[in-house]
């Protein structure tokens, strides 16, 4: 009798991890696909980061400060013996006695100097992805989701990421949204001292977690007061300033700036009606119609408002800051139609997407249970 629930447990957990692994990978691949790392040769290419750059630290500000995977990279590279890299470039197919077909298609992948350091990036940033589907799957755990929503919400957020990539993708984008996901679980399940690692990793990662911490409010004021609350945002901001501010001074004579000012572009964007309602792209090797256009933006909008009223009224709240921070900071210092830069909504639209699988779940299975 003990062994079939335990048999029964092990079974949902295997059958859950291989859905997440397929939903990570075709995530992952449809994002390579269409952007690379930004080398040479490729659909994503760009002269201001592309990977030789980043982990070469001389890439274009603000791009050059998410610094998290490529020094890991690097650090990497520099403690694996020069025997092995070797082996390896020659096993997967770059050297003069390959063995297999090359595992990518990009020049800058069988440069041997680089070549150790792509295959670090490439793996790190699947890993991540496949953690953020994790990540959001226990947030929806934690907020007593039925099963279904919990497990189909995050996998249609991850199948979604290369879509709202448009205009651009990095590969730092996966982990940001694993910290985003994780940080927000954590607070609703624990102290807020054990979002400090999160912080100064996703600080790390990308220096706009700094401006996520706000959002954060309403979780830790469940568990304190409203000026314990704060502190603790104020301690994890100095945490994340910590962490920004010696890459900032380290690549403060890069080229480029802080920041990127882009508000008359996108002023421009709205005024070209053309592109925001028919603008489209290749996403999974099919032309679709950019997400930063007016029927994705509708489809959104619409959802949105079917879910709202059923949000936890601590998610309402983290949605209203969250909203209140980055719709400003995109519209000012974000380039037109990349959604993605709406980042700081990605938990609110994850929870949206399962509110709204919710209810059509429960709709189904009453109108299954009407026609029997």
């Amino acid at each position: 009798m003990v062994k079939k629930p335990f048999a029964a447990a092990l079974y949902y957990r295997a059958c859950l991890f291989a859905l997440f692994f397929v939903a990570a990978s075709v995530s992952f691949n449809g994002y390579y696909d269409k952007w690379h790392f930004s080398e040479d040769g490729v659909a994503g290419e760009n002269d201001r980061f592309q990977f030789e750059m980043m982990v070469d630290g001389t890439a274009y500000r603000p791009f050059v400060y998410r610094q998290m995977i490529p020094t890991a990279a690097n650090a990497i590279d520099r403690a694996v013996p020069q025997s092995f890299k070797t082996w390896l470039y020659n096993y997967q197919g770059g050297g003069p006695q390959a063995h297999i077909e090359a595992l990518f298609e990009s020049t800058t992948a069988e440069n041997p100097v680089y070549f150790f350091r792509y295959v670090i990036v490439y793996s790190a940033t699947f890993l991540f992805a496949l953690l953020a589907v994790y990540a959001m799957h226990l947030v929806c755990q934690t907020l007593d989701l039925p099963p279904p929503a919990a497990v189909f919400a995050p996998v249609l957020v991850i199948l979604l990421v290369p879509y709202i990539e448009s205009g651009g993708g990095f590969f730092y984008d996966y982990p940001e949204l694993a910290f985003l996901a994780l940080a927000v679980w954590v607070a609703l399940r624990f102290r807020w001292w054990w979002v400090i690692p999160i912080a100064a990793l996703g600080a790390w990662n990308k220096e706009s977690f700094l401006f996520f911490l706000p959002a954060l409010f309403p979780f830790f004021r469940q568990r304190s007061s409203r000026l314990g609350a704060w502190l603790a945002i104020s301690v994890l901001g100095l945490m994340c300033l910590a962490v920004y501010y010696p890459i900032h001074l380290r690549f403060a004579h890069n080229p480029g700036g802080a920041l990127e000012v882009h508000w008359r572009d996108q002023l421009n964007y709205f005024m070209h009606v053309r592109d925001f309602v028919l603008g489209t792209e290749m996403t999974y090797g099919v032309p679709m119609l950019k997400a930063f256009t007016l029927v994705p933006l509708t489809l959104l909008a619409w959802t949105v408002s079917r879910s709202w009223q059923s949000l936890p009224g601590v998610i309402q709240r983290h949605s209203q800051i969250a909203a209140a921070i980055n719709i400003p900071l995109y519209l000012l210092f974000c380039s037109p139609g990349e959604l993605r830069d709406l980042s700081m909504l990605y938990i609110f639209f994850l929870l949206v997407l399962a509110t709204a699988l919710n209810k059509w779940i429960g709709k189904a299975s009453g109108a299954g249970t009407q026609a029997l």
